[in-house]
């Protein structure tokens, strides 16, 4: 398990994969991804976490604590990555870039799902029908059309939609709203695919 460094430093090394660490604490703490060891227990819902660290960010689910500020406008958050990933949508950062494209994203996970478009994988599947999808969301939203599920409602009319898109543009039926403009002559549409249509006209 010990080891020395070339520095002569005491490091701890795992045997099951080869990690080095140089302090016993975070050596202990990989251990338990190995074992599956969970020594931290939740005393509201019972779940157990490896970490105490874990356990801590969990415990804001049930607190509703929120300690992570944005300074610029005021929203609040339970973990400090979650405001890091928050300030990009006022700085415009993107860090992670796509090598096929170029095309630039604040999260890699953003990326990742980009990345699909690329490579056709469809790693979600339909339990029901075994359809292949590239977003887990698609799943849940595909689902629908078996389940016959429709969680948004139109407050206005009662009516009810398997989708919020759906519902979005069916609210433009009460409300008159027509976000999509020609830009030759001023109409307005309610759907792009209109607007889209009303073009070739020009």
């Amino acid at each position: 398990m010990h080891k020395q460094t070339q520095t002569g430093e005491k490091a701890f090394c795992c045997q099951v994969c080869g990690k080095i660490f140089s302090k016993s604490s975070k050596f202990i703490i990989h251990m338990q991804t190995h074992t599956g060891e969970k020594s931290f227990g939740c005393k509201e819902c019972g779940k157990r976490f490896s970490q105490n660290y874990s356990l801590t960010l969990h415990m804001r689910t049930h607190t509703g604590e929120k300690p992570f500020g944005c300074k610029e406008c005021g929203k609040t958050f339970s973990q400090s990555y979650s405001l890091t990933m928050h300030m990009r949508t006022h700085t415009g950062q993107k860090p992670f870039s796509c090598k096929e494209c170029g095309k630039r994203f604040s999260q890699n996970c953003y990326l990742i799902k980009h990345m699909r478009t690329h490579t056709g994988e469809k790693p979600y599947h339909c339990q029901e029908c075994g359809r292949p999808f590239s977003l887990l969301s698609d799943v849940t939203k595909h689902k629908r059309t078996h389940t016959g599920e429709k969680p948004y409602c139109c407050h206005v009319c009662k009516k009810r939609f398997g989708r919020s898109t759906t519902l979005t543009r069916h609210m433009q039926t009460h409300t008159g709203e027509k976000p999509f403009c020609c830009q030759e002559c001023g109409k307005r549409f309610t759907r792009s695919t209109t607007l889209t249509i009303h073009m070739r006209t020009h």
